[in-house]
């Protein structure tokens, strides 16, 4: 069996990947075979932090446009991952694997603040990390915070998953001749608009040598492959 060859990954999750393709805000069979994924991980021997969204409960920016105060939509939006970090804590708990979340907002009787050298013996104590409450900040995307995370724990690797097999360059779900990148860069993912992250968080990745993989979650045994060094999804890296 291969060993893995990435020491620290951090794994960014959408909201709405835990919602699955049910009604419910957090669907318990998606919300499980996430933990389980993710001790896969951990028993591999891989330091593990991860970002959630906030999207499958609540979304800032989508009430801002129809008239609510944009800074209180994304503080709630905030909160909104706080609670699938608690979740995320629980199941993962429940499986034997240590987990601590730490929230860019304080809310001290539920998690711990946010502390990169606590994060960091979190992390080499084999603990799951989940950063929760993005930057703590309005304005900020959940992927730029999985961006600053990342670059401030000293990630191998950032992860982030969707619900496709990789970036394209349009929506392979609309688009049936879509082109597949297996590589590309940071730069010319810019140039060319592709919707990769947001352009603070591919900022943030291509000035700091940060790479990043974009991947499908949903495919099985995906994840554990590619720290194991096959090429899965599409890899993003600094320059051309």
């Amino acid at each position: 069996m291969t060993a893995p060859i990435y020491r620290r990954i951090l794994l960014k999750l959408s909201g709405e990947a835990l919602a699955g393709g049910g009604r419910e805000s957090i669907d318990p069979d998606v919300l499980e075979g996430l933990a389980g994924d993710v001790r896969d991980l951990v028993g591999e021997g891989i330091q593990v932090a991860l970002v959630i969204g906030g999207g499958n409960i609540f979304r800032g920016a989508g009430l801002a446009a129809r008239g609510m105060d944009r800074v209180t939509g994304d503080q709630i939006g905030m909160l909104a991952t706080l609670v699938n970090a608690l979740a995320m804590q629980d199941a993962l708990e429940r499986r034997g694997v240590p987990t601590r979340v730490m929230s860019a907002l304080s809310v001290a009787s539920v998690c711990e603040d946010h502390s990169p050298r606590r994060a960091l013996r979190h992390l080499a104590q084999r603990r799951v990390v989940i950063f929760a409450a993005g930057t703590g900040n309005p304005f900020f995307t959940t992927d730029s915070a999985a961006s600053l995370r990342a670059i401030e724990i000293g990630a191998d690797l950032l992860i982030k998953a969707t619900k496709v097999d990789g970036i394209y360059s349009a929506d392979p779900l609309r688009v049936a001749d879509a082109t597949f990148y297996p590589r590309i860069s940071y730069d010319r993912a810019l140039r060319e608009g592709l919707q990769v992250m947001d352009t603070t968080a591919i900022v943030l990745c291509r000035d700091h040598g940060m790479a990043l993989r974009v991947m499908n979650i949903n495919e099985p045994g995906a994840l554990l492959r590619l720290l194991r060094g096959d090429d899965v999804g599409s890899l993003v890296v600094s320059g051309d």
